[in-house]
């Protein structure tokens, strides 16, 4: 839907600019959460099925779940128990302390879908055919140049501004942000198949000599290729044929599968990328459009949602006067260091896949017997991966528990944690003989919750599920203080 022209001088609360899967989860929570919020998209409002990301990890499906879409998603999608590195080595992922004990293998687009409709039902405006061209700050908001469909230039007004508009970001440039980094991959074979042999494993990977390649299912017939060569380093534009994506999943998987009936193929090249910081004044950056890194691990769209989940509640929070202004900074705080380790994750990962000198293959090759047989370093890495294993800083001071992730506990009356996350609401879980309900005057943002075991913790979760305040039993005054400086 295109929204109507914006008086300029009423500012709505926060404009999102990009309607990916970053931008649609944070105007989705937003819309609930009662901030108006407005979705500026250049493209048309068709969403493509030429997709980009296939893979959803285990902490985005614990977000899903908190908004009730894990099993829309669920259904949709096909779950992955294991993941298969370098051909010799297998983490199997069915004892991760998660419900989502597994990889879900889903095209973007679908997870599109989901979010978009979520963010419609809440009553998110999406303004499509519109480009955002340049914007500027003052003390008490930003104006927002865009150029419409027609060509006609217009300016909005608002509070705060997100750009979720990917690597190439306008937002980023417009605030003078740098994106310092280089291309780690060259020229990378992209093409949506059909496949005569169904591939035995439903995510096919490896890497042999100077060739690697993926194989993903679409879910329609169709499969995604992607695959490189060493010695194929040519410019983006190049001519690719089918011909040139078979030879290199030959070399790299030992067979191409008949692939036939290419209806996309394409070449790119990997960055590595972060902006420095993630918030200038009024404007933040979530997504893409911070940080870029290979698609080692599928761990792209994952924490460009996780960057839309910790920000999306602060915003909430400050419009609505509930929290003072500095909430905000922390998304710098929590969210770029995750980026940083994401970027020397995945970073590594396809290094060691691109391992040609006998010195790198043999330290793969101990890097691979190591996690095989040091449980608790595949631990490490597995949480680094599925996003389970973050935790963000925590006061000095502050209970152990502070900055955790919260798993999905299960509450007195046979709720479970996520089921009371909905909604962006905080969740306060006390034992379960406790007395009285604290949540008052804020029913709606403040769930009161009991463990449904004999813990006596009193724990204050956050509405993206981390932990914000703990306390090894609290009288009520204490509790309330702690509601009042975190929930408002």
């Amino acid at each position: 839907m295109n929204g109507t022209p914006h008086d300029a001088s009423t500012p709505d609360p926060v404009a999102v600019v990009g309607s990916g899967p970053t931008g649609l989860l944070l105007a989705g929570d937003l819309a609930t959460a009662g901030v108006p919020v407005t979705v500026l998209e250049k493209r048309r409002h068709d969403i493509s099925n030429l997709t980009r990301a296939f893979v959803v990890h285990a902490r985005t499906l614990e977000q899903f779940d908190a908004r009730g879409l894990a099993d829309a998603l669920e259904a949709v999608g096909r779950p992955l128990d294991r993941l298969r590195l370098y051909g010799r080595l297998t983490l199997t992922l069915d004892t991760l302390p998660s419900r989502f004990n597994h990889v879900l293998v889903i095209p973007q687009y679908e997870v599109e879908k989901v979010l978009e409709r979520r963010a419609v039902e809440a009553g998110a405006l999406f303004r499509y055919e519109t480009e955002v061209t340049g914007l500027a700050q003052d003390p008490d908001g930003v104006t927002v140049e865009v150029r419409t469909r027609t060509g006609a230039a217009e300016t909005l007004r608002a509070s705060y501004v997100v750009g979720a508009d990917g690597m190439r970001s306008t937002v980023r440039s417009a605030v003078g942000l740098p994106f310092p980094g280089r291309s780690v991959i060259r020229s990378v074979v992209l093409a949506d198949v059909r496949l005569a042999e169904q591939p035995e494993t439903l995510l096919t990977f490896n890497a042999v000599g100077d060739a690697f390649a993926l194989v993903a299912p679409f879910g329609d017939g169709y499969y995604r290729v992607i695959g490189w060569h060493r010695g194929r380093e040519v410019p983006d534009d190049a001519p690719l044929g089918l011909d040139e994506v078979r030879e290199i999943t030959r070399l790299a998987l030992g067979r191409d599968f008949g692939m036939r009936d290419a209806r996309w193929m394409s070449r790119f090249h990997s960055d590595e990328r972060q902006a420095p910081a993630y918030r200038a004044g009024r404007v933040f950056l979530a997504g893409d459009a911070a940080h870029v890194h290979t698609p080692a691990g599928g761990q792209g769209l994952n924490t460009g949602l996780q960057d839309a989940a910790n920000l999306s509640w602060k915003l909430a929070q400050v419009v609505h006067g509930r929290a003072d202004d500095a909430l905000l900074d922390t998304y710098q705080a929590e969210r770029h260091p995750v980026g940083r380790t994401v970027l020397r994750s995945s970073g590594g990962i396809v290094r060691f896949a691109m391992a040609k000198s006998p010195g790198m293959l043999a330290l793969r090759a101990a890097g691979a017997t190591f996690l095989h047989h040091v449980a608790p370093a595949r631990r490490r890495v597995l949480g680094q991966i599925t996003g389970i294993g973050y935790r963000y800083p925590a006061p000095r001071g502050a209970h152990r528990l502070t900055g955790l992730r919260v798993p999905d506990v299960r509450l007195v009356g046979g709720r479970r944690l996520h089921e009371a996350l909905r909604g962006g609401r905080f969740v306060l879980i006390t034992a379960r003989d406790a007395d009285g309900d604290r949540g008052g005057a804020r029913e709606g943002r403040l769930a009161v919750e009991h463990w449904a075991s004999d813990r006596r913790t009193v724990l204050l979760v956050r509405p993206d599920g981390y932990a914000a305040w703990a306390a090894d039993g609290a009288d009520p005054a204490v509790i309330e203080a702690a509601l009042a400086a975190h929930v408002g």
